[in-house]
């Protein structure tokens, strides 16, 4: 089994306990959405178009703070984090994007224990 296969193998077992907990399988945008709802901590019955944006970049800065990307600058009064960036992103083709967030995501959930 090559590296690409195990995280193949390890998206469908999180896609899988995502449509156990909500009903259906979510996609990237919908995944990041919870992350960044997580990280924003505050559920509310309804956010804005662009408040769902700001959540799902809260969700991306949050999980590339853990490669070193990213890291929490402040929090603003109305308790959206705010990040700045150390480094630059790498340069990666759309298929190697894709995959270099889904083990972000990955290894978010492994660390957050949100099974």
């Amino acid at each position: 089994m090559n590296v690409q296969d195990d995280l193949q193998t390890r998206w469908w077992t999180l896609e899988a306990k995502l449509v156990e907990r909500f009903g259906k399988k979510p996609d990237m945008e919908t995944i990041l959405f919870l992350i960044g709802i997580q990280e924003f901590g505050e559920i509310r019955p309804s956010f804005s178009k662009e408040q769902k944006q700001d959540l799902m970049h809260v969700a991306v800065c949050s999980l590339l703070s853990k490669s070193g990307y990213y890291e929490l600058e402040s929090v603003d009064e109305d308790g959206w984090p705010h990040f700045k960036q150390l480094k630059p992103l790498p340069v990666l083709n759309p298929k190697e994007q894709e995959d270099f967030l889904k083990d972000h995501v990955l290894l978010y959930f492994d660390t957050q224990d949100h099974s």
